[in-house]
């Protein structure tokens, strides 16, 4: 049976200045290479989960397990060494750096983690080389591979976003609304590379979005409300 990768337990989170919303989840979990897409309107508290789940943000009160470690328990700096660790982020802007290149952008996830550039040594005999393999399976070819990312399309960025993500196999990938700049037909090519790529390292796959056309392929698909979240606003910072 796979192992438990996430798990949320009576989690309680308000904004301060909100009195309005409130994410109240009595139990959520993932499984080890589980593919999940979580959907939710504007509002109903997609980004401030995924805060949570980053160790961001700390809840009010309740559980919050990833990979067995409980983040509620950690200090500041202890969550940032277990998101850079153990959990490959998509933004949905992407967050590159302009003045890097493909391949410079993605090893950014290996500088700030012994384990990743540990592992994604071991896959590629060198980070660099294993960098080249994530962005050519995600269809970028390799000319490109050391151009300035600032000279690419949004739907090229959006690949080297998700090369960075999955560089030195995380075990958890969370994809934050990564789709929402292309046209449908980039976005369902987009998530069948996303979802080969995690399966083929074994990484759970949290795939938020509030489009639910896109839900076809995974394992699972849930409502944020249904999980439990109330509220007029969501609060993104």
């Amino acid at each position: 049976m796979p192992a438990t990768v996430i798990q949320i337990r009576d989690l309680r989170f308000r904004w301060a200045n909100d009195a309005g919303f409130c994410l109240d989840i009595p139990l959520f979990e993932a499984q080890a290479g589980e593919r999940i897409f979580l959907h939710g309107p504007s509002g109903s508290g997609k980004s401030t989960l995924l805060g949570l789940l980053g160790g961001v943000l700390v809840p009010e009160r309740g559980r919050l397990q990833l990979l067995g470690s409980d983040l509620t328990q950690l200090r500041p700096a202890a969550r940032d060494r277990f998101r850079a660790d153990h959990v490959g982020f998509i933004f949905q802007q992407f967050n590159l750096v302009p003045y890097l290149s493909l391949v410079d952008n993605v090893l950014l996830a290996c500088r700030f983690s012994a384990r990743r550039l540990a592992w994604a040594t071991a896959a590629g005999n060198t980070p660099a080389t294993e960098a080249r393999r994530l962005l050519a399976q995600l269809d970028l070819d390799p000319s490109l591979h050391g151009r300035q990312v600032t000279r690419l399309s949004v739907g090229q960025q959006q690949r080297v976003a998700a090369a960075r993500a999955l560089i030195g196999q995380p075990e958890i990938v969370i994809a934050d609304e990564p789709t929402s700049a292309l046209d449908a037909e980039r976005q369902g090519a987009f998530l069948e590379l996303l979802r080969d790529e995690c399966e083929r390292s074994g990484s759970t796959l949290l795939f938020v979005s509030h489009d639910r056309r896109l839900a076809a392929g995974f394992d699972r698909e849930l409502s944020l409300n249904a999980l439990g979240a109330t509220g007029s606003g969501e609060v993104t910072q």
